[in-house]
């Protein structure tokens, strides 16, 4: 199956530390003296707009918005999981990360949830606020377009789900 016949223009995806997006065109550009086709993706949460190559979607880990009933489901399930309290700052970090990469929903909203469990005992330092901004960012612009709600919507039902506050 080529991967060109995988996405199109309106698509909502999402894409790996990004978060979720629209699929505004597909363009066939010259780079290095070489023609190529790029998506071109509009990331509204991040107000950025991303080119990236149809020829390294395969291994990008790109993929479609999760429907309204799965991110349910996601949500339900990663509230009632347990972290791995074992870990310290720095294997919680890697790890996190790494599931950060992966750009999948439960594993952004597992990252959400163990930080959330960190704060509750002590301070976050910068780097996990950084880390907990950008995956609460994540969730919420797939929220989003999900649900096809405005930002504020989306952040609103995100924060009655997690029992979020503002981070710092």
């Amino acid at each position: 199956m080529e991967v060109e016949h995988l996405f199109e223009v309106g698509d909502k995806v999402v894409y790996p530390m990004h978060g979720a997006g629209v699929i505004k065109a597909i363009e066939e550009k010259e780079l290095f003296g070489k023609k190529q086709s790029f998506l071109i993706m509009a990331f509204p949460v991040k107000n950025i707009q991303v080119m990236i190559p149809i020829s390294k979607i395969d291994h990008s880990g790109m993929r479609l918005v999760l429907e309204q009933s799965a991110m349910e489901q996601v949500i339900y399930t990663v509230q009632r999981g347990d972290m791995d309290q074992s870990l310290d700052y720095k294997q919680r970090f890697k790890q996190n990360t790494e599931k950060m990469k992966t750009g999948e929903t439960s594993a952004g909203a597992e990252v959400i949830r163990d930080l959330m469990i960190v704060k509750q005992v002590k301070p976050l330092n910068s780097n996990e606020k950084t880390m907990l901004r950008e995956a609460m960012q994540f969730l919420i612009s797939e929220i989003e377009m999900s649900n096809s709600l405005t930002e504020q919507q989306a952040s609103d039902l995100f924060n009655e789900h997690f029992k979020a506050e503002k981070i710092g």
